[in-house]
Protein backbone atom coordinates (compact mmCIF):
# COMPACT_ATOMS: atom_id res chain seq x y z
CA UNK A 1 0.00 0.00 0.00
CA UNK A 2 1.31 3.36 -0.80
CA UNK A 3 0.30 6.49 0.67
CA UNK A 4 1.34 9.83 -0.39
CA UNK A 5 0.51 13.46 1.29
CA UNK A 6 0.17 16.79 0.24
CA UNK A 7 0.60 19.91 2.59
CA UNK A 8 -1.07 22.36 0.63
CA UNK A 9 -1.70 25.82 2.16
CA UNK A 10 -5.50 27.22 2.71
CA UNK A 11 -5.39 30.01 0.47
CA UNK A 12 -4.66 27.69 -2.84
CA UNK A 13 -6.98 25.21 -1.51
CA UNK A 14 -9.79 28.10 -1.17
CA UNK A 15 -8.91 29.45 -4.70
CA UNK A 16 -9.22 25.72 -6.29
CA UNK A 17 -12.22 25.23 -4.27
CA UNK A 18 -13.74 28.70 -5.54
CA UNK A 19 -12.30 27.93 -9.15
CA UNK A 20 -14.20 24.69 -9.27
CA UNK A 21 -17.44 26.16 -7.92
CA UNK A 22 -17.17 28.70 -10.78
CA UNK A 23 -16.84 26.18 -13.49
CA UNK A 24 -19.42 24.44 -11.87
CA UNK A 25 -22.11 27.17 -12.44
CA UNK A 26 -21.05 28.45 -15.87
CA UNK A 27 -21.65 24.75 -17.19
CA UNK A 28 -25.02 25.50 -15.53
CA UNK A 29 -25.71 28.34 -16.88
CA UNK A 30 -24.54 27.24 -20.69
CA UNK A 31 -26.64 24.31 -20.47
CA UNK A 32 -29.67 26.50 -18.75
CA UNK A 33 -29.04 28.78 -21.56
CA UNK A 34 -29.41 26.14 -23.83
CA UNK A 35 -32.43 25.00 -23.20
CA UNK A 36 -33.97 28.29 -23.29
CA UNK A 37 -33.00 28.65 -26.84
CA UNK A 38 -33.95 25.22 -27.85
CA UNK A 39 -37.69 25.85 -26.07
CA UNK A 40 -37.45 29.71 -27.65
CA UNK A 41 -36.84 28.24 -30.63
CA UNK A 42 -39.27 25.23 -31.00
CA UNK A 43 -42.27 27.82 -29.64
CA UNK A 44 -41.98 29.59 -33.08
CA UNK A 45 -42.88 27.57 -36.36
CA UNK A 46 -40.59 27.91 -38.98
CA UNK A 47 -41.85 30.47 -41.71
CA UNK A 48 -39.86 28.05 -44.47
CA UNK A 49 -41.12 24.88 -45.82
CA UNK A 50 -44.89 25.25 -45.65
CA UNK A 51 -46.12 23.62 -49.28
CA UNK A 52 -49.47 22.21 -48.32
CA UNK A 53 -52.32 22.63 -46.83
CA UNK A 54 -51.24 20.56 -44.20
CA UNK A 55 -48.49 22.36 -43.39
CA UNK A 56 -50.53 25.84 -43.19
CA UNK A 57 -52.61 24.26 -40.67
CA UNK A 58 -49.73 22.92 -38.84
CA UNK A 59 -48.05 26.60 -39.03
CA UNK A 60 -51.41 28.11 -37.04
CA UNK A 61 -51.58 25.12 -35.07
CA UNK A 62 -48.24 25.78 -33.74
CA UNK A 63 -49.94 29.51 -32.21
CA UNK A 64 -52.22 27.40 -30.93
CA UNK A 65 -55.40 27.98 -33.69
CA UNK A 66 -57.83 25.50 -34.45
CA UNK A 67 -58.69 25.91 -38.27
CA UNK A 68 -61.42 24.74 -41.08
CA UNK A 69 -59.90 21.84 -42.92
CA UNK A 70 -59.53 24.05 -45.81
CA UNK A 71 -58.72 27.24 -46.82
CA UNK A 72 -62.34 29.70 -47.11
CA UNK A 73 -60.26 31.71 -49.27
CA UNK A 74 -57.37 31.84 -51.68
CA UNK A 75 -56.23 35.09 -53.41
CA UNK A 76 -53.26 35.69 -55.33
CA UNK A 77 -52.18 39.31 -54.22
CA UNK A 78 -49.35 41.80 -55.18
CA UNK A 79 -47.22 43.40 -53.11
CA UNK A 80 -47.36 46.77 -53.97
CA UNK A 81 -44.21 48.39 -55.58
CA UNK A 82 -44.50 52.01 -52.93
CA UNK A 83 -46.51 51.57 -49.83
CA UNK A 84 -48.17 54.87 -48.63
CA UNK A 85 -49.38 55.71 -45.17
CA UNK A 86 -52.27 53.33 -45.32
CA UNK A 87 -50.04 50.69 -44.96
CA UNK A 88 -48.02 51.63 -42.14
CA UNK A 89 -50.27 50.06 -39.22
CA UNK A 90 -50.70 46.66 -41.32
CA UNK A 91 -46.59 46.89 -41.58
CA UNK A 92 -46.26 47.49 -37.97
CA UNK A 93 -47.81 44.61 -37.12
CA UNK A 94 -46.58 42.30 -39.68
CA UNK A 95 -42.63 43.65 -38.25
CA UNK A 96 -44.10 42.72 -34.90
CA UNK A 97 -43.95 39.40 -35.12
CA UNK A 98 -40.80 39.06 -37.69
CA UNK A 99 -41.99 39.45 -40.85
CA UNK A 100 -40.52 42.11 -43.31
CA UNK A 101 -42.94 42.69 -46.05
CA UNK A 102 -41.03 45.79 -47.70
CA UNK A 103 -38.83 42.59 -48.64
CA UNK A 104 -41.37 41.23 -51.03
CA UNK A 105 -42.26 44.93 -52.64
CA UNK A 106 -43.51 44.05 -56.11
CA UNK A 107 -43.95 39.82 -55.62
CA UNK A 108 -46.99 38.10 -55.86
CA UNK A 109 -47.74 36.00 -52.57
CA UNK A 110 -50.72 34.04 -51.88
CA UNK A 111 -53.44 34.95 -49.10
CA UNK A 112 -54.80 31.83 -47.73
CA UNK A 113 -57.91 32.58 -45.40
CA UNK A 114 -59.04 29.71 -42.92
CA UNK A 115 -61.58 29.87 -40.33
CA UNK A 116 -60.77 30.17 -37.08
CA UNK A 117 -62.97 27.51 -34.59
CA UNK A 118 -61.40 28.34 -31.13
CA UNK A 119 -61.13 31.98 -30.85
CA UNK A 120 -60.93 32.75 -27.21
CA UNK A 121 -63.81 34.74 -26.74
CA UNK A 122 -65.88 31.81 -28.51
CA UNK A 123 -66.82 34.44 -31.09
CA UNK A 124 -67.45 32.68 -34.72
CA UNK A 125 -66.37 33.84 -38.22
CA UNK A 126 -63.12 35.04 -36.67
CA UNK A 127 -60.32 34.10 -39.83
CA UNK A 128 -56.15 33.48 -39.93
CA UNK A 129 -54.96 34.93 -43.02
CA UNK A 130 -51.52 33.55 -43.90
CA UNK A 131 -49.40 35.19 -47.19
CA UNK A 132 -47.14 32.67 -48.60
CA UNK A 133 -44.47 33.48 -50.95
CA UNK A 134 -42.27 30.44 -52.37
CA UNK A 135 -43.44 28.33 -50.01
CA UNK A 136 -42.20 30.90 -46.81
CA UNK A 137 -44.57 32.19 -44.59
CA UNK A 138 -44.29 36.56 -45.06
CA UNK A 139 -46.64 37.99 -42.90
CA UNK A 140 -49.75 36.76 -41.49
CA UNK A 141 -52.90 37.81 -39.12
CA UNK A 142 -56.35 36.89 -37.46
CA UNK A 143 -59.51 38.91 -37.83
CA UNK A 144 -62.88 39.24 -37.16
CA UNK A 145 -64.33 40.57 -40.48
CA UNK A 146 -67.39 42.47 -38.49
CA UNK A 147 -67.61 46.08 -39.07
CA UNK A 148 -67.03 46.44 -35.52
CA UNK A 149 -64.24 43.44 -36.05
CA UNK A 150 -60.74 43.38 -34.70
CA UNK A 151 -57.22 42.60 -36.37
CA UNK A 152 -54.16 41.28 -34.65
CA UNK A 153 -51.12 39.16 -35.17
CA UNK A 154 -50.96 35.19 -35.05
CA UNK A 155 -50.41 35.08 -31.75
CA UNK A 156 -53.24 34.00 -29.69
CA UNK A 157 -54.37 36.64 -27.13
Amino acid sequence: MLIMTAKLPRRKLSLGVAAAALLCCCAIALNFGQNMLEVSGSALPSPKGVRSNQDRIDYLSAYGWQVSDEPTATQELLIPEEMDDSYTEYLALQNSQGFDLQKYSGKRVKRYTYEVLNYPTGETGVQANLLICKNTVVGGEVLSPRLDGFLHGLAMP
